[in-house]
């Protein structure tokens, strides 16, 4: 019995999808259109007689049928690329030393991923500390790239915004408190800058109950009924309140929005591994106009965006 062929490149990019989660952002890490990925995930699944992704609640699942196809697929390309070592000599190699911040983590997963998978002599080594760390050091070399939040045009090149959103808990009304009990990030951080800003501002009497360089122990005062806190959209768990439309004696001032930059170091210049994963950041995660702060439920975010 003759069975219809799999071809590698429809296979390399149901892989991509996977990774990214979502046809969008797949389509320039296998250098095609959406539509063109759209073509391929078709054509498998009219080979294989049934869907292999399906529409999940927040983006693409795979089905089990995919799944078997997924485990043979990563087989078939980790196998294309040992014969292709073999054949035409090793691809990059080396260390490549990035930093994020804690809230910014969640936009290297798919960058990561199909950067390791695709580059398996590289070693990664990955640092996560506030933007206020990560650009001194930058700037001497110990780290060669990273994602920063920055407050001048010449840091990195801008990819999009991040919003600044007030969270909270509804069955603990801290918002009701006066003064305000805050969490916030430590002194210098451009996120407690604009949060203070912001409340001096509207005349807003605060008191700061937890500061850290970190996220985790934000959002667990924030659980825990002690303090609203103003973090980035993206870092917010399901189980936390956007806080918005609060009666006017309550209201919190509006916050802008974080621009986030991938920035490199002048020695990772002549690496060309750091140049294959600088030009993927971009690919991925750069969009063409600012995000608008979201509304909660209705705008997604950046990320929500690549998983379309």
């Amino acid at each position: 019995m003759n069975h219809p062929d799999l071809p590698i490149s429809w296979l390399r990019t149901f892989v991509a999808v996977v990774d990214s989660g979502s046809l969008s952002a797949a389509a320039p890490l296998v250098c095609r259109s959406q539509s063109a990925v759209s073509m391929h995930i078709k054509k498998l699944e009219e080979i294989l007689g049934g869907p292999i992704l399906s529409r999940g609640p927040r983006h693409l699942e795979v089905t089990s049928k995919g799944m078997e196809l997924l485990v043979y697929s990563r087989r078939m390309l980790e196998l294309q690329l040992e014969a292709q070592e073999s054949l035409f000599g090793p691809q990059l190699s080396g260390m490549i030393r990035i930093g994020v911040p804690d809230d910014y983590a969640m936009y290297l997963t798919p960058v990561l991923r199909s950067f390791a998978g695709r580059n398996p002599g590289v070693d990664i080594e990955l640092t996560c500390e506030q933007s206020t760390s990560l650009i001194p050091r930058i700037s001497c070399n110990e780290l060669d790239i990273s994602l920063i939040s920055r407050d001048r045009t010449e840091q990195g090149l801008f990819l999009f915004q991040e919003p600044l959103v007030w969270v909270g808990t509804p069955k603990h009304e801290v918002w009701r408190r006066n003064p305000l009990p805050i969490a916030v990030y430590e002194a210098g951080s451009m996120a407690q800058i604009e949060t203070l800003s912001a409340l001096g501002k509207l005349n807003r009497q605060y008191r700061i109950v937890y500061k850290s360089s970190g996220l985790a122990g934000q959002l667990a005062l924030v659980e825990s009924g002690l303090a609203v806190a103003a973090l980035t959209r993206c870092s917010v768990p399901a189980n936390l309140q956007i806080l918005q439309n609060l009666p006017s004696e309550y209201a919190l001032p509006q916050l802008g929005a974080m621009n986030v930059a991938v920035l490199r170091s002048k020695r990772s210049e002549k690496s060309a591994a750091v140049d294959a994963i600088y030009e993927q950041m971009i690919e991925t995660l750069q969009l063409d106009t600012p995000l608008v702060p979201p509304q909660h439920g209705a705008v997604k975010t950046h990320l929500e965006k690549n998983r379309q």
